[in-house]
């Protein structure tokens, strides 16, 4: 049995469900909208790269270390953007949350927040996780402040760690949140989305 099961999960609107070729022209759409393949500091696939960003998502779910998710808008369907456990290691009963980015139109709405709760609720309070994770550019600055507003700790930074996709070498900083520190960042979390319109009351699957 795989540590992190197929299971969709719903939240203010919006649904987390197991990314699929099905998810292709909507994740394409959902890139397109802002063009966000040009951020180098991200890993957003160009529309014609798109098919292949899937499979490659469903070639590390089969060998178990990624398990990506479609965000969808639970009213209209369309495929707002897309988020994974990664780097998962059931021994330790640990996973790291990323491979996150949405259509410029939802950003900075209530998506991203109601996203990070299900996923983090999930892990914690399901998968039974001792540990949850992040990992950002280190010229990702907003990425960096969103992680720290979940409570999060700062590990520290690898140096010369990973590939941009414009062929230059990042600095990768760490961050992680344990489970004694999960009520707490869950806590502040439902604050936070307390300050968003809520397009419909919270449902759980």
């Amino acid at each position: 049995m795989a540590f992190v099961e197929p299971v969709t999960l719903r939240l203010n609107g919006v649904a987390l469900v197991p990314l699929g070729l099905e998810h292709e022209a909507g994740l394409a759409a959902a890139a397109a909208d802002g063009e966000l393949w040009n951020l180098r500091i991200t890993s957003v696939p160009e529309p014609e790269q798109t098919r292949a960003y899937i499979e490659t998502a469903l070639q590390m779910r089969e060998a178990g270390n990624r398990f990506a998710f479609a965000v969808l808008d639970e009213a209209s369907g369309r495929v707002l953007g897309t988020s994974s456990y990664h780097d998962i290691v059931p021994a330790i009963q640990r996973v790291e949350i990323g491979y996150t980015w949405y259509a410029k139109s939802v950003q900075r709405s209530h998506v991203n927040s109601s996203c990070k709760l299900m996923l983090m609720s999930h892990a914690f309070d399901t998968l039974g996780c001792a540990l949850v994770g992040w990992r950002t550019d280190n010229f990702n600055f907003a990425s960096q402040r969103a992680i720290e507003r979940l409570g999060a700790h700062k590990d520290g930074v690898l140096r010369h760690h990973a590939l941009r996709r414009d062929g230059t070498v990042r600095d990768t900083v760490m961050y992680s949140l344990r489970a004694g520190e999960w009520p707490e960042a869950k806590a502040q979390l439902l604050y936070r989305l307390a300050q968003h319109p809520k397009p419909q009351p919270a449902t759980a699957q």
